[in-house]
């Protein structure tokens, strides 16, 4: 697998111009941690569609499986058997990222995998006084040749998810429309703040996804309007509904995109990817006016 870096070309034209966005573009893949210690939530049913809802508007993507139980790695379509190297072995630094990508039944959607090692990981790291910062040194050591990084992580707060907060640029969470959300959501929002503090200043929350929604179910809307009451505009506009396709996706190795890209959870998907990838343009765009602006102020004082 060749891996290089993700560039865009500058126009040549304006050399000033091409020097300046050169300077407050964002470097590399967009990292996104997808969390929440509550399981049952879709948490991995988002990850692996949502990458590939992004792969099939083409963008290219890595799914990184830090979670024992494998279910994305299955959910892709990679087998047990075909896990010649895993999150595991990276982590620990026996391999490295180009050995341990390998292809799914989503074109332009890779995988790192899971393995049931990872459940030692702590005890495997416990001597590691960069322990949390195991993930980050590995994507930073190559330069991988993705848009997107998305995250799987487990439904805890432990030691695999602060590696994957503190190797990401933000924290997507998705969220079951049921009567105790909120109350896990405050929770894994304090561990988001403590994590920006010690470990990545930088950690953003790039959005909450309301997943397993029911419109025949008075509860879901009530969820979802308390939700966006507290949340506001980090509350996506796509809501996932409760469909039987998607759960059935995974039993066939597929995600429900390929298994029924037809059905309502599908297109669920696919307007996320489409409303993720908008967020995103628009804090492109804010963080690029602010180098600007910075660039411009710094040019003044020197001139």
């Amino acid at each position: 697998m060749s891996v290089q870096p993700v560039t865009s070309q500058a126009p040549t034209s304006d050399k000033g111009a091409a020097d300046k966005a050169a300077s407050v573009a964002p470097a590399g893949p967009r990292i996104l941690a997808v969390a929440n210690q509550k399981g049952g939530v879709g948490k991995t049913t988002t990850t692996i569609n949502l990458g590939t809802a992004l792969a099939a508007i083409g963008e290219r993507v890595l799914l990184i499986d830090l979670d024992p139980q494998g279910n994305a790695s299955t959910g892709l379509g990679v087998n047990p058997t075909e896990r010649e190297a895993s999150a595991y072995e990276l982590l620990l630094d026996e391999t490295n990222l180009e050995n341990a990508v390998v292809k799914t039944v989503v074109p332009n959607c890779d995988l790192v995998a899971s393995s049931m090692d990872l459940l030692g990981i702590e005890v495997a790291l416990a001597d590691n006084p960069r322990r949390l910062h195991r993930l980050k040194e590995v994507l930073e050591a190559c330069a991988v040749h993705y848009n997107y990084v998305l995250i799987d992580c487990p439904p805890s707060l432990n030691m695999l998810t602060l590696n994957a907060m503190t190797a990401a640029n933000a924290v997507l969470v998705p969220m079951q429309c049921e009567f105790f959300a909120l109350e896990g959501l405050s929770q894994l929002l304090k561990t988001i703040e403590q994590v920006r503090t010690a470990l990545n200043p930088g950690l953003e929350i790039q959005g909450v996804v309301l997943t397993m929604y029911d419109p025949r179910n008075n509860l879901s809307g009530q969820v979802e309007e308390d939700v966006r009451t507290h949340l506001g505009e980090r509350v996506y506009k796509t809501v996932i509904p409760r469909n039987v396709r998607i759960s059935e996706a995974p039993s066939f190795g597929q995600p429900a995109l390929l298994y029924d890209h037809k059905c309502a959870g599908s297109q669920a998907y696919m307007r996320l990817a489409s409303e993720l990838i908008q967020r995103e343009r628009q804090l492109n765009a804010a963080s690029n006016n602010e180098g600007s602006a910075v660039i411009e102020k710094g040019e003044h004082h020197g001139g």
